[in-house]
């Protein structure tokens, strides 16, 4: 059997590159299945969609899973079944990066079960795979009949020596000043994500539009492709919701004005939730119990529409938000640090009904997080933990692990912090955020209770950090739009727009987009970014109220840390047979010694409680390593006596001969010294043996020359007998002429 015919679509990225699209040849009996490959890059994505909704479900139920395979890369896994096993963050990471640009593209009504399944089955490290999956998830629903507003794609974008760059090489990337991920379709922007070093508001704007010009290629090359398969129309009928127009005018009628009026007085989330509620009570007590079967899940629908269009007119209309605040106004703050005395940093941060707990533990290299991925592998000594339990939002409900969601926010939080992290830091560092409250953005007070904490715990941050989520309310009839500071969870849930934005207050470290109407132009985009700006300053003033730099030092039960670098030689003598000596060393002084080999060198990590410890620690370390250095001065302990000098030992194991000449200017008969005296001594270096010379004398003042005879001018037979050279009679005086008697 031959194998099939696969269609192939290709489109080069603007640096050249070229980038296949390829269907038909692997998994045939999903809806769709593409492989996407750039260089020796492969992605194959599958899609399957139900053909009906299940009963009662009235949303999207998409999933979107994106797994690395380490054969891709010639690897086998690390853990203890040698199998790809629970989905890594970053495969977590880039599954949010899909999912939130595909989710707004399905239309609202479609209600059937979709799965989108992406999978790595081949890794060239000049080309970074999450750059790829959105375009090989789009490509996949491209090419068949389910309902989708797209195409979309997915782009990374860099700049790297001041200039912009796409789809980059992890290597190439670790230049960048500016990486961000950007998912749009030909006309709208749908997503941007990244991290920065303190960048402009302009200068995002530009990366954005070079993002999108480079997304514009690649949706026209989905869309030849599904042309060329057959699928770009029509797509499948599906009729996933029912609708009685009777009812939707009642509860407009009813209904609307009273909700207009609560959400114009300010209120508190749940009492503003408890007097809607009320107001759609009041609405179905009308309706017999038998009626209210049949009503209620349509009146439900309808009202949530009334709520969402009278705060939404309010706003653009009034400037008036839910909770009684101007468009730009941020809610009230207060923050405290140190309030966890067991913790080496902690603050709470709260603003308005969010509230985050945030604590910082120090520690050595061997806490550091282990990152391995099929494209990288190392250990991670900045990393951030978020907690959202359900008590936070007035919420029971079971813990099921840790979701995608809290990566994600993590994930956003620990980016805007990390640029901020010098690089002489020697401690690893671990953020923890624990959400106590949640009504708007806690991933930007995850952010602000950071970098009190930090502050609080003596880490020496560069600059301190704020973050503020931007929402934003459009009116695509009448064309007005308003933006919002500080956004309430009901303005991000009945908003156009989420945008997170975090820095200090020379720039943009991080951001999140997410945007829910299509054709939203840079300039809102603009406006929004420049009000962030504002917003983020009032909130970083506020900060550093409570705290305005960095403790000088850590805690006194923090862990205090050294380095040291030694040459690589002498790290087996520090660790010893079977690990004895540092073993010794640890238990001996109370302290956690970590050794890493990095080419020639050995960096030697000592943590511990008790500055004293770590110095004796450091001694101990010294001793077995020590070099001595030629022309420094010891003071060493004289280990054992000759008649031509003394051993010296200037360090454990390390001594050297004290010739008796070298003692003192004058002349001795004796050595001066018994076994166990301190004597001070100068290296002077090794002599031909390599054996070291030391010298005391040398530290000593030299006395002053004896003045000599004056010199006698007179003829030599003119001097006195005495003063004339004797020579024996029976040497040759002729320095050591031949005797004539000895002639052969």
């Amino acid at each position: 059997m031959n194998a099939p015919q696969a269609i192939i679509e290709k489109f080069q990225l603007s640096d050249g590159r070229e980038i296949t699209i390829e269907t038909g040849k692997l998994a045939k009996q999903a809806n769709g299945a593409v492989v996407v490959r750039m260089g020796g890059t492969m992605l194959l994505a599958t899609v399957v969609a139900s053909k009906d909704a299940k009963p009662g479900v009235d949303f999207l139920p998409l999933t979107v899973d994106y797994r690395e395979k380490f054969y891709s890369a010639g690897k086998i896994p690390g853990n203890f079944f040698r199998r790809e096993a629970r989905p890594s963050d970053e495969e977590i990471l880039t599954m949010r990066l899909v999912d939130r640009v595909l989710r707004p593209l399905f239309p609202s009504d479609f209600h059937a079960e979709v799965q989108v399944m992406i999978s790595l089955i081949s890794y060239d490290k000049e080309c970074m795979p999450e750059s790829l999956a959105g375009l090989a998830a789009s490509a996949a629903i491209a090419i068949t009949d389910i309902p989708f507003n797209g195409p979309m794609s997915e782009v990374t974008v860099a700049r790297i020596d001041g200039k912009l760059v796409v789809n980059p090489s992890m290597e190439n990337l670790a230049k960048a000043d500016l990486n961000i991920m950007v998912g749009a379709t030909k006309d709208s922007i749908v997503m941007v994500e990244g991290e920065m070093e303190e960048i402009s508001e302009q200068e995002m704007i530009e990366a954005i539009k070079f993002a999108h010009e480079e997304i514009k290629v690649q949706v026209a090359a989905q869309e030849r492709l599904a042309e060329r398969v057959g699928k770009s129309l029509p797509k499948r009928e599906y009729t996933h919701e029912d609708h009685n127009e009777e009812i939707r005018e009642k509860v407009w009628a009813a209904t609307y004005d009273k909700v207009l009026d609560i959400a114009k007085t300010p209120s508190a989330k749940e009492e503003r939730h408890d007097n809607f509620q009320a107001v759609l009570a009041d609405f179905l007590t009308q309706y017999s119990e038998e009626e209210l079967v049949t009503v209620t899940p349509y009146a439900k629908i309808y009202f949530h529409d009334v709520e969402k269009e009278a705060m939404r007119q309010m706003i653009l209309n009034d400037k008036i938000r839910l909770d009684g605040r101007s468009p730009e106004t941020i809610r009230p703050i207060w923050s405290e640090v140190d309030y966890l005395p067991g913790a080496h940093g902690s603050a709470i941060f709260t603003r308005g009904e969010t509230q985050s707990l945030t604590a910082v533990t120090l520690g050595s290299v061997k806490d550091a997080n282990m990152v391995d991925t099929v494209a990288i592998n190392y250990d991670q000594k900045f990393f951030l933990h978020y907690n959202f339990p359900p008590f936070s939002t007035g919420e029971a409900r079971p813990l099921r692990g840790t979701s995608r969601r809290e990566v994600g926010h993590g994930n956003l939080a620990q980016r805007a912090l990390a640029k901020m992290i010098p690089t002489e830091n020697p401690y690893t560092i671990r953020i923890v955020s624990d959400i106590l409250e949640s009504n708007g953005s806690s991933s930007m007070a995850t952010v602000c209770a950071g970098t009190l904490a930090l502050m609080d715990a003596g880490v020496q941050i560069s600059k301190p950090v704020s973050g503020i989520a931007m929402g934003l309310v459009t009116d695509p009839k009448s064309g007005k739009f308003t933006v919002l500071s500080d956004i309430l969870g009901d303005e991000d849930h009945l908003g156009d727009m989420d945008f997170k934005v975090t820095g200090t207050a020379d720039g943009i470290t991080a951001c999140q987009m997410d945007i829910k109407v299509e054709g939203l132009s840079m300039d809102i985009m603009e406006k929004a970014l420049i009000q962030a700006k504002d917003g983020r300053l009032h909130i970083l003033n506020e900060l550093l109220k409570t705290l305005d730099a960095p403790r000088p030092d850590v805690k006194p039960h923090a862990p205090k840390m050294e380095v040291l670098e030694i040459s690589k030689d002498f790290i087996g003598a520090i660790i010893g047979p079977g690990g004895k000596i540092i073993q010794q060393m640890q238990k001996d002084f109370e302290t956690v010694i970590a050794i890493e080999e990095i080419g020639e060198i050995g960096r030697i990590e000592i943590s511990g409680v008790s500055r004293e410890n770590i110095n004796a620690t450091i001694a101990a370390i010294n001793e077995i390593c020590f070099v001595p250095v030629v022309g420094s001065v010891y003071n060493g302990k004289v280990v054992k006596v000759m008649d031509f000098g003394a051993f010296v030992a200037i360090a454990k194991g390390t001594e050297g001969l004290l010739h008796i000449s070298e003692i003192e200017w004058a002349r001795l008969d004796k050595v001066p010294y018994n076994e166990g005296d301190m004597v001070e001594v100068k290296f002077m270096g090794y002599d031909d043996r390599k054996k070291m010379k030391l010298s005391r004398k040398v530290l000593l003042d030299r006395p002053a020359r004896e003045e000599r005879p004056a010199r006698d001018d007179r003829p030599r037979d003119d001097r006195p007998q005495g003063d004339r050279p004797q020579h024996r009679q029976d040497k040759p005086q002729n320095g050591g002429g031949h005797n004539p008697e000895n002639n052969g």
